[in-house]
């Protein structure tokens, strides 16, 4: 019997040619969910320029950048845990996207399951902090259903498809600590 593949695992820059053609794939439908993005952005001088900072900031242990895989281990998306900080707060703030044609099959949830499990379990973290939009519902169901609680909203939280939208804030607390 085989092993399933992980949901996720760490990006490199090997996952840049895919990771390109993902984000002008899916650029139409990532549109409303994301700020506004160069055109180099879409390229993979763009992504490799992405994929060298989030590592160089892996390695200072400020982030924690993911690739999603799919059922077949194909990178299908990317899960980042961001702006960690540790000392008194030991806190982190999770984003992900995942391709229009991964959505649907529990990929997204599989993979912030994971991550978050690697916050607690691996990077010690306390809290694990993630927005949506208003209308998001997807997203937000997914957080729901890997046991993140509601706990805000924050108004012209970030400025999302050209202009400052609100955000419903959610938390995962680690469930080993009192």
């Amino acid at each position: 019997m085989s092993v399933p593949p992980l949901p996720t695992r760490l990006v490199s820059l090997a996952d840049v040619p895919v990771l390109a053609d993902l984000v002008r794939v899916n650029r139409a439908f990532m549109a409303p969910y994301e700020p506004p993005r160069s055109e180099e952005y879409f390229t993979e001088a763009g992504q490799r320029a992405l994929v060298r900072g989030l590592l160089t900031q892996y390695a200072q242990d400020r982030t924690l950048p993911h690739v999603v895989l799919d059922e077949q281990g194909a990178v299908v998306g990317r899960i980042t845990l961001n702006d960690i900080v540790r000392g008194p707060f030991q806190s982190c703030s999770l984003g992900y996207w995942v391709a229009e044609s991964a959505g649907g099959r529990g990929l997204a949830t599989a993979a912030v399951r994971h991550v978050t499990q690697l916050a607690f379990e691996e990077l010690g973290l306390h809290r694990v902090q993630a927005g949506t939009l208003v209308d998001n519902v997807r997203s937000q169901r997914v957080l729901e259903k890997c046991g993140f609680t509601r706990f805000g909203l924050a108004e012209r939280y970030l400025r999302i498809a050209g202009r400052w939208q609100d955000h419903v804030l959610f938390q995962l607390l680690n469930p080993v600590e009192h």
